[in-house]
């Protein structure tokens, strides 16, 4: 969920079931940093695993809840992509934040527009969402040189 939507670990654990927009594909994110509201893009494989955990858990108030109701916490959170990466034997670094950088790295590499980047992730300063600009090796191999453009 945090990947697919490029949330802060605070904005997941306050949303609430209403705040998806399955016909639209989209989340809607209250009162992130900056005490703004905006949405973001929802992947559908996200979405289906959402209905699969709703069928299974019957969430009062908040979209993830704790064994005993209320929010969801940031440790468990943490806990689980921690125990997640220890299964799948991933050992870089990583955090819970890094799913979020992942996002919008993915986003640019892409193609998607940095504007539209910074909508999704809720940045007020295109200087802020310019960090996912650096350069990945990976597309500069893919990158045609004007050289290879003359006929020889």
């Amino acid at each position: 969920m945090i990947y697919s939507a490029g949330l802060r670990i605070s904005e997941v654990i306050n949303l609430r079931k209403e705040d998806l927009l399955r016909d639209r594909g989209l989340l809607f994110v209250r009162q992130s940093k900056g005490r703004k509201d905006r949405y973001t893009k929802l992947a559908d494989n996200a979405l289906r695993l959402i209905d699969a955990y709703l069928e299974e858990n019957n969430p009062k108030q908040y979209l993830f809840e704790g064994q005993y109701g209320g929010r969801y916490s940031t440790t468990s959170i943490r806990n689980v992509l921690h125990e997640a990466k220890q299964k799948a034997a991933v050992t870089t670094r990583g955090s819970v934040h890094t799913l979020r950088h992942s996002f919008a790295t993915h986003l640019l590499e892409n193609g998607t527009d940095l504007r539209y980047i910074q909508e999704l992730l809720g940045h007020e300063s295109s200087r802020t969402t310019e960090i996912y600009t650096h350069v990945s090796n990976l597309n500069l191999s893919k990158i045609t040189s004007p050289g290879d453009l003359i006929k020889i």
